[in-house]
Formats: structure tokens, C-alpha cells, sequence
């Protein structure tokens, strides 16, 4: 392999999203100019990270937590979707803590459809950057998860929807 197509630069320092991130985004800035990454993106990066990173060189992913319970990227979400970034919802079934909420089992029960698939199909609708990072254990899992981006949420199922991460 020539080249990476992707590398995300993970940040974790102090968590608060204000540490700088010139130093480190900038060597893998280096190293794209070197022809050895293609693309570059941030993982656990704040909105400021964000405009920091842009402004050494073009970000094409930000890889952040985010599903229906948690939505504290509500605005970099809008923001990646305005710039044509991809966000990268990462535990998007809720990673170690599954999602649980009776207004997800309620909307997934009258859809005929997994709370999993109904949270899923929240997220792809959420924003048209959007990409997903479900795991899985299994190759019914896999169907499952896949089946999900064609169900379709009524309006109605959205707002309820909508009332669990606020």
C-alpha cells in the first residue's frame, strides 16, 4: 500500500475540546503532503478542534459519540452536514450501556422493527453526512443493522424520537 486513505487523528488530552491540535494534526498534515495519507479526520473532536484542524489542512470525517440518548454534538452534526463532512456516530446502539427507553421500544413495536434498527434509521436520517459505526457479532446482526437504512420513519415516530436525548 502506498498511501493511507483515511487517518483520524484521536483526541482524548484533557477533554475538553480546547487543547490544541496544531501540533499533531499538522504531522499528518505533513504526511498527506508527503502523498502517504489521502484524507484526514478527527475522533472526539470539538467544533473548535474542527476549525483548527481546517485551517492546517481539509478535514473529511469527524468520528464522534452520538446516538438518540446521546446528542451533545447536536451542532457539529448540523456543521459537518453544512461543510459536506462526515460524521462518524460511533456507539450509535449506545456502546457499553445499550440504548433503553420505552418510547424507542413503543415507536420500534408499531414500525414492526428492532429499537436498534428504529435508533439506526434515526441517525442515517439525522443528517445526509451521516455514517454509522454499529458493531456486531454476528451475520443476523449485520442484516439487521443493513435493513435499517431502508425503514422509514413517519414524521410522527421522528418527534417521539426526538423527545429521548433532550
Amino acid at each position: 500500500m502506498d498511501a493511507l486513505d483515511a487517518v483520524n487523528l484521536r483526541l482524548w488530552a484533557d477533554g475538553t475540546g480546547r487543547e490544541s491540535i496544531a501540533e499533531p494534526f499538522g504531522a499528518l498534515a505533513e504526511l498527506q503532503k508527503e502523498g502517504l495519507i489521502r484524507h484526514l479526520g478527527l475522533s472526539e473532536a470539538s467544533d473548535t478542534q474542527l476549525t483548527e484542524a481546517q485551517a492546517i489542512a481539509p478535514v473529511v470525517t469527524v468520528q464522534n459519540l452520538y446516538n438518540l440518548a446521546n446528542r451533545r454534538d447536536d451542532a457539529l452534526v448540523d456543521r459537518c452536514a453544512a461543510e459536506g463532512i462526515a460524521y462518524a456516530a460511533y456507539f450509535p446502539l449506545g456502546g457499553f450501556t445499550p440504548l433503553q427507553s420505552a418510547t424507542l421500544d413503543s415507536v420500534a413495536a408499531r414500525l414492526g422493527a428492532s429499537p436498534q434498527q428504529v435508533a439506526l434509521a434515526w441517525l442515517l436520517r439525522r443528517s445526509p453526512t451521516m455514517v454509522l459505526i454499529p458493531g456486531t457479532s454476528s451475520l443476523a446482526h449485520l442484516r439487521e443493522n443493513i435493513a435499517a437504512a431502508g425503514l422509514v420513519l413517519p414524521p410522527e415516530a421522528v418527534a417521539e424520537l426526538d423527545t429521548i436525548g433532550r
